[in-house]
């Protein structure tokens, strides 16, 4: 039991820095996604309010709530009308894409603020606390941010690469493919939950996501 307690003490105590970068993520890639779609000429998001980064419009509770009880979660979706692009399958493309796009730019910064910082002589003068903290906001804002980025290019419904995959496929296969997206959601439970069909899905992102984190790091030391 004191084993126990002791986990979910160490868990709880990076709890305020996960929460800030889960917030700041999900604003950035669904504001991407909005500011994309109104540049294309969809007044849609607009008129949702969604061309704003006040996280207040893009953040959803219950998924927020779930990513702290479940390890998932997700955020408002930006609804689009491709129907107003002047090249409907182009832009959606690209609309979808950014969004991915945005959190790996994020974490390129978050990298760089990482390295930076703690390499400058001004930091020399932090407290062993201060220095903690700033580490571990960081490592956990670019791993999520990355994580983000590799995770919604998977080609299954809800997610940004459904979207990139279905319009890239003739058109009678995308409609075909669409017949089934009610579906979605239960398949992404079974892939999650399920060790076999996460094992050759999703395990294989959380190498990835050091890999590219390592790289980052080395690339940005090498500048600072």
């Amino acid at each position: 039991m004191e084993g126990l307690q002791s986990r979910m003490a160490f868990i709880a105590e990076y709890w305020p820095f996960l929460l800030l970068s889960i917030i700041i993520a999900f604003t950035v890639h669904e504001f991407a996604h909005a500011y994309a779609a109104y540049r294309f000429g969809d007044d849609t998001p607009r008129k949702q309010g969604r061309l704003t980064l006040n996280p207040m419009a893009h953040l959803d509770w219950l998924g927020m709530l779930l990513i702290f009880i479940a390890g998932f979660g997700w955020a408002k979706p930006v609804m689009v009308n491709a129907g107003n692009f002047a090249k409907p399958r182009q832009m959606n493309i690209v609309v979808a894409l950014v969004g991915p796009l945005s959190n790996l730019l994020l974490a390129v910064l978050g990298a760089a603020m990482h390295t930076a910082v703690l390499g400058s002589a001004w930091s020399a003068g932090w407290s062993a606390g201060t220095i903690y903290a700033f580490e571990s906001f960081f490592i956990l804002f670019v791993s999520l941010n990355i994580l983000l980025f590799f995770f919604n290019l998977i080609p299954l419904p809800p997610l940004d690469g459904y979207r990139i995959v279905i319009e890239m496929l003739p058109l009678q296969v995308s409609h075909r493919l669409r017949q089934f997206e009610h579906w979605s959601f239960l398949i992404f439970l079974l892939i999650i939950f399920i060790p076999p069909l996460r094992a050759v899905t999703i395990d294989p992102l959380f190498g990835w996501i050091t890999k590219l984190h390592t790289a980052l790091l080395l690339f940005w030391s090498g500048i600072f």
